[in-house]
C-alpha cells in the first residue's frame, strides 16, 4: 500500500467518489457534497492509500486552520479495507505533513462510529458536537503533535 496525493484528473475523480460513496451516499446526498470550497485551497493537503494497481483504498484531507493547528477531514476507507491498516496508515502520514508545517495540534469531527478508532490513534474526545442528517452523532477530538 501507497499513501500519496492524487495527481491527475483520473486520481482525483476516484479519490473524490470513494469519499461521496464512503460518507454521503448512504444517506442520500447528492454527489457534488463530498466536496466543499477550501478543496483545492494552498493549505489543504489530501492524501489516498492505493494498491501497486492504483486501486483506492482510503482517502483523508488534512486543512491548516489558525493558531499553528490542523483539521483531519473526510477520512473514508473503502468497506473491504476497514480494519486492515489503512485508515492508521493515512492518519500517520498526514500527522507527518502536519508536523513538517510546524502544526503543533490536529483537531477533527469524528463520527460516533469512529471515535474508538481515533482514541485508538492517540486523539482524545473533547466535546460532543453536532448530529449530521439528524442521525450522525460526531465528536470533536484532538491530538497533540508535539
Amino acid at each position: 500500500m501507497l499513501i500519496k496525493t492524487p495527481e491527475n484528473t483520473q486520481e482525483w475523480d476516484a479519490y473524490f467518489e470513494l469519499r461521496w460513496r464512503i460518507l454521503r451516499a448512504p444517506w442520500n446526498q447528492p454527489k457534488g457534497t463530498e466536496k466543499d470550497e477550501t478543496e483545492h485551497e494552498v493549505n489543504t493537503f489530501h492524501a489516498m492509500a492505493v494498491n501497486d494497481s492504483g486501486d483506492i483504498y482510503g482517502v483523508a484531507r488534512l486543512h491548516l486552520i489558525p493558531e499553528n493547528n490542523a483539521q483531519l477531514r473526510y477520512m473514508a476507507v473503502n468497506e473491504a479495507f476497514q480494519g486492515k491498516g489503512v485508515g492508521k496508515a493515512l492518519i500517520k502520514f498526514l500527522e507527518y505533513k502536519a508536523l513538517t508545517l510546524g502544526t503543533s495540534n490536529i483537531v477533527l469531527q469524528a463520527r460516533e462510529n469512529a471515535v474508538n478508532f481515533y482514541l485508538s490513534q492517540g486523539y482524545s474526545v473533547v466535546e460532543k458536537t453536532f448530529l449530521l442528517y439528524g442521525s450522525i452523532q460526531h465528536y470533536l477530538m484532538k491530538k497533540n503533535l508535539q
